[in-house]
Formats: structure tokens, C-alpha cells, sequence
């Protein structure tokens, strides 16, 4: 069933909208839901989280049935996307939360949220 709405003459469209994410935050924004939005990497960034702040990389091979260089191309994205920082240790390597960047993605997040909220106000 499709609605027809008729325009009110006189009336003005409100509120005023404005852009308020630049071009740059977008594509990092954007880049961070691409590299979540699959369930093994949401995974593994929960696996991470839950380290207390770090992870060895053989802590989170073994709760998954895939070989090392598909977990590594996993760990690669969400790097890639600032979502995880990384550091070689002989040859381990250990992998930390981005704290900025979730902050980040929890502030866009929150800013949504509000914005809504206020509108139906």
C-alpha cells in the first residue's frame, strides 16, 4: 500500500538538518562497522575485550575451527579499521582493544540515539 502526502503550500520543512560527520570520519566509521559486521571478527574483538586489555594471538586461534592465516586476515582487518592494536612479541603477537576508537564508535553511536530521542520530543 503506498501513502501519497501532499504538500501544505506555505508550510516549511523542519527541523534544519546540517551534516555533522566530515567525509574522513565517515569512511572510519563506516570501515569499523564493515570490519564488526562479521561474526567471526565480532568474535574475536570480543575474545580480545575480555583479555583484560590484552591477548596473545594463541589464545584466540583455539576457540575457532579455521587455520592461522584466515584468523591473522581477520586480525589484519580489524587493525586495518583501527579497531585493535597489535605488537610482535618473538613470534606471538599480542593484540589490544582501541579504546579511542571504540570510544569513537560508542560516541557516533550515542549522538544517533539522542538525536532521535530529541526529534520525537
Amino acid at each position: 500500500m503506498t501513502q501519497h502526502i501532499e504538500a501544505v503550500e506555505g508550510a516549511a520543512c523542519t527541523p534544519v538538518l546540517a551534516i555533522r560527520l566530515s567525509s574522513a570520519q565517515t569512511d572510519a566509521i563506516a570501515a569499523a562497522f564493515k570490519a564488526i559486521g562479521h561474526p567471526v571478527r565480532m568474535q574475536i574483538l570480543d575474545l580480545i575485550a575480555q583479555g583484560g586489555g590484552e591477548v596473545c594471538g594463541c589464545h584466540i586461534e583455539r576457540h575457532f575451527d579455521l587455520t592461522q592465516p584466515t584468523i591473522s586476515h581477520h586480525l589484519r582487518i580489524l587493525r586495518d579499521a583501527g579497531l585493535i592494536e597489535s605488537e610482535s612479541r618473538g613470534v606471538w603477537v599480542h593484540h589490544r582493544v582501541n579504546r579511542a576508537a571504540m570510544s569513537e564508535l560508542q560516541r557516533v553511536l550515542a549522538s544517533l540515539a539522542d538525536s532521535e530521542s530529541k526529534a520525537s520530543d
